[in-house]
């Protein structure tokens, strides 16, 4: 029997699925990539936009990359400075048969297995060796050459500068040393000099040049040493045992490490062009846990350090260009709308409209990447001669660090790929049919961002205020260890609150926009479109505030941070004498104790330098012996004495208190005493005696300028040993802990002369006559001098210069010149200039965008009635919404650290002062910088709208 059944119905959609051949990858890939690059030449203008912000930290990070990189060293550039041509040298370090070794590429690692490293002799009076010959293969050519220093009378006085000896001009120290003009000196009376030696001395070839010793040399040539500059001063005499120790250099000598091991068994270093070139693997005598890293670990550790700045700037500028090319990509993306809705009409998915979008990103990230280094290279390239100084040591050649300009190439893909993240998820959201009509909808926002961002706002405030009051507990507390994770983790709270405070910001920008749009809609036509436009387009305005907000947020930082620490140091200042005065400090050199007859000949010498650089004033300073350069007290002579002003009882605190007194004495407390002469008082010390005062103080008065000290009218002085006051058994001066002091040898008061003179080193001045009357040993100490403004006496260059002039085998005098503390304006002018660089830059590339993208709504304002003078309001208010937020924000988020590290200063004796930030400046920052913005956007005005069909809202 037959019977009818129905069919089973096949599904069509399944049917079709299976029939349907499978897409290849890399088909869709290729037309990715295809479509990719047809857009980025279609929106050429936004592409070259997206280009410049991503190509120009690229050419910043590689131009430093290639001069930084410039200036370290390959193994084969030292030897060739050290080396010239030459094989190798070696030269004697340590007494024979010491167990002296070295690491085999570097001489001056060396020691035995008790000293390693520490460059100390075990016994400092044992001989070293002379003659390396012994050590070497018989008949290896040594040519000697000594180093040292002579001091030499130039046009401006006296200079101390560096000198060779030995033949020099030997051809095979080319790439060291080279004869530029001239020949060699043929006799010990003769000289080689640099070319700026015949510059300072004003001397040519054939000229006698004196030393200060009174020797006399002719100058027979010219030549150039490798390791110094161009300007600076060098000598070369003929006769190599000039100097000690000398140095033996060997022409053709190939010394392995078995040699290497016989010459420091000898005594000798060994500086080898084979084993600086080839190092053989030798572990340190106290194991390289604890020894010194070789020459290979510390050009990688330079190196590595290089990479990691350039990476931590370029994640600063990386942030800055995602957001600001990220607000490009987001109007480019959404002019490609209806031709990616084309592509999804006709099969492609939202992965693939995503993928065309980042594929525009790496492209556009890879070719500016690419212009970038280019870039950089070259102004590298120019810049290394206009700071090179002549010498083959600044800049050991041009290097160019391929692998780590991959790195920064591979870090422009990821910026550009990561500036076109948001516009593609926002692509492959959009609605195809839409996106074909042209139609846009109306900008909702919901409560989830709002509600994360204020709780990131909120807890980032906490957190700082926290922290600061947590920090400042932890540094008053004795009980914390110093190395307790309990001391930085409130510091890494101050810093991380207000970042935290930013981030809820920008997550929550597009709400606090939509609340600004809602109160500035009452202000007038042309603030209620400006603001509802920066709501619609969130995906443009955000970033753009955020990169505002970011780099006001570091300039607030640095600013409020800088004038509150540079403020608190001035606070605390010692001043060595007035300011700008030049001071000369005297030293002793052969002796422990300077003595009063080697004092005044240096300070003689002083002298006669400042008056005749043209000083305008000059004062002596002595005091009594510094006693503390000596081994032991028992060094001392028993009957040398030590006098001291007294501080009365009642000044002093109780035991165990410190409120930073130490410093607050102008002097150390218990060294007090100068001595100056009544016609120096006033270059001393910057105050004018009047003829009262004058006479009272050479009939024995004292000057003090440390009220402190001074009761009814008086001050106490009292004389101790020397060995008492090497010993500490003084009076401190600070506390009342001084019951167990010995009586002193003599006491006695005298008138008191009070002056205001805070800005300078003088405590207590007496004049010499009462010096002598009080038994007091008067050494010279300083001579102070001050010359008029631009004179060449107030460079510190210069006095640096002229210092080693005036060192002699029996004192030192150092000199420098009182510019007080340092001022804020070296680093704070260039910071502002730079934060309003990029706020400027910030703002022009988001209000041109936004200008670009109104062009339509332009348009339509113009065909309804809206006046040129409406559009150009509009711009104002687009300006003060933008760059308004911006700083707003970051100039609220960027005052927070230094609110926490003033909380935590509190605690301390001198604690920072909230007033000490130019809060003016900060205001300029925050309110005058946009309103400037925001009036230049309205004075340029928009361009002549085209007046063309617009589709409706949908």
């Amino acid at each position: 029997m037959t019977t009818v059944r129905d069919r089973p119905r096949a599904d069509a959609g399944a049917r079709r699925r299976a029939e349907r051949p499978k897409p290849s990858r890399t088909a869709r890939m290729r037309v990715a990539v295809r479509i990719a690059r047809r857009q980025v030449r279609r929106a050429w203008v936004s592409s070259l936009l997206i280009m410049s912000l991503i190509a120009l930290p690229i050419a910043g990070m590689a131009g430093v990359a290639v001069f930084i990189s410039s200036t370290f060293s390959t193994p084969a550039e030292r030897v060739n400075v050290e080396l010239g041509r030459m094989s190798a040298w070696v030269e004697p370090m340590w007494p024979a048969a010491s167990g002296f070794r070295q690491m085999p590429d570097d001489p001056y690692t060396h020691g035995n297995e008790s000293t390693w490293g520490s460059e100390t002799i075990d016994d400092e009076t044992a001989e070293l060796p002379t003659d390396p010959t012994n050590a070497l293969p018989a008949g290896t050519e040594i040519v000697p050459v000594s180093s040292g220093e002579e001091r030499v009378e130039t046009i401006a006085g006296i200079a101390r500068v560096k000198a060779w000896a030995g033949d020099v001009t030997d051809p095979r120290f080319d790439g060291h040393f080279a004869l530029v003009e001239g020949r060699a000196p043929a006799d010990d009376r003769q000289v080689l000099v640099t070319p700026a030696t015949l510059t300072r001395t004003g001397l040519g070839l054939g000229g006698t040049l004196s030393l200060v010793d009174g020797q006399k040399f002719t100058i027979t040539g010219t030549f150039r040493d490798a390791e110094v500059a161009a300007d600076e001063v060098v000598l070369a005499f003929a006769d190599s045992d000039r100097y000690a120790p000398v140095r033996s250099y060997m022409p053709d000598a190939d010394i392995g490490l078995s040699q290497l091991e016989a010459l420091n068994a000898a005594g000798f270093g060994v500086y080898s062009r084979q084993l600086v070139l080839d190092p053989p693997p030798v572990t340190s005598p106290v194991g390289d846990d604890f020894g010194n890293p070789t020459t290979a670990e510390r050009d990688q550790q330079q190196a590595f350090a290089l990479a990691g700045a350039i990476g931590a700037g370029g994640l600063a500028a990386g942030y800055m260009v995602v957001l600001l090319a990220g607000a490009a990509f987001a109007v480019s993306a959404r002019r490609q709308q209806r031709a990616l809705a084309i592509a999804a009409s006709v099969g492609a998915e939202p992965r693939d409209l995503r993928r065309v979008v980042l594929l525009q990103g790496a492209v556009l990230g890879l070719v500016a990447g690419g212009a970038g280094l280019a870039m950089g290279v070259g102004l590298a390239a120019a810049l290394m001669p206009l700071f090179d100084d002549g010498s083959a040591v600044r800049f050991w050649g041009f290097h160019v660090p391929w692998v780590l300009l991959g790195g920064v190439l591979l870090f422009a893909v990821a910026v550009g790929s990561a500036s076109a993240w948001a516009p593609a998820r926002a692509v492959g959201k959009s609605d195809t049919i839409s996106a074909l009509r042209g139609a846009r909808r109306p900008m909702t926002v919901t409560a989830a961002r709002p509600l994360w961002g204020s709780l990131l706002i909120v807890v980032g405030v906490a957190v700082t205020v926290v922290s600061g009051i947590a920090a400042g507990a932890v540094a008053a507390s004795t009980i914390i260890a110093w190395d307790s994770p309990l001391r930085w983790i409130p510091i890494v709270g101050i810093i991380g609150g207000p970042v935290l405070a930013q981030i809820g910001i920008i997550i929550s920008g597009r709400w606090l926009l939509w609340l600004a749009s809602r109160a500035l809609s009452r202000v007038g036509l042309a603030a209620r479109l400006a603001s509802r436009d920066a709501v619609a387009n969130g995906a443009r305005t955000v970033p753009a505030f955020a990169a505002i907000g970011a780099t006001v947020f570091v300039g607030v930082f640095a600013v409020s941070m800088g004038t509150m620490t540079a403020e608190q140091q001035a606070r605390t200042y010692t001043y060595s004498a007035p300011l700008g005065t030049v001071v000369a400090d005297i030293s002793s050199m052969s002796e422990p104790l300077l003595t009063a007859k080697v004092g005044q000949q240096a300070a003689n010498e002083a002298a006669r330098l400042f008056t005749s650089s043209g000083a305008t004033s000059t004062a002596l300073v002595s005091a009594q012996p510094d006693i503390l350069n000596v081994g032991s007290s028992a060094d001392l002579l028993a009957d040398l004495d030590r006098a001291m002003i007294v501080a009365p009882r009642d000044s002093l605190l109780p035991p165990g208190e410190d409120d930073g007194r130490v410093s607050s004495y102008l002097g150390y407390p218990s060294d007090n005493l100068s001595i100056v002469a009544a016609d120096d008082v006033e270059a001393a010390m910057r105050v004018t005696l009047d003829p009262a005062q004058r006479a009272a103080y050479a009939d024995g008065a004292v000057i003090i300028s440390d009220d402190r000290y001074v009761t009814d009218g008086r001050v106490t002085a009292g004389s101790w040993s020397a060995r008492e006051y090497y010993e500490g058994e003084v009076p401190s001066n600070i506390w009342r802990d001084d019951a167990d002091v010995p009586a002193p040898r003599w006491e006695r008061t005298a008138p008191a002369i009070s002056v205001d003179a805070p800005h300078q080193q003088i405590v207590a001045a007496i004049a010499p006559e009462t010096a002598r009357a009080w038994g007091i040993t008067e050494v010279p100490r300083q001579v102070l001098a001050t010359f008029p403004e631009g004179s060449e006496m107030n460079s510190q260059d210069h006095l640096y210069e002229l210092a080693g002039g005036l060192m002699t085998a029996d004192y030192q005098v150092s000199l420098w010149r009182e510019t007080g503390p340092s001022s804020p304006d070296v680093w704070l002018v260039p910071l502002l200039a730079a934060v309003a660089v990029l706020v400027l830059g910030a703002s022009a590339v988001a209000l041109g965008l936004a200008r670009f993208e109104r062009r339509p709504d332009d348009a339509t304002l113009a065909a309804v009635g809206g006046t040129p003078g409406l559009r150009r309001r509009i711009g104002l208010w687009q300006g003060l919404v933008i760059a308004g937020f911006g700083t707003f924000a970051g100039a609220t988020a960027g005052i927070l650290p230094p609110t926490g590290f003033w909380l935590q200063s509190q605690t301390s004796h001198e604690p920072m002062s909230l007033a000490d930030i130019p809060w003016w400046l900060l205001a300029v920052l925050a309110v005058a910088l946009p309103v400037g913005i925001a009036a230049v956007n309205w004075l340029v005005p928009p361009r002549e709208p085209e007046l063309t069909r617009r589709n409706v809202i949908a």
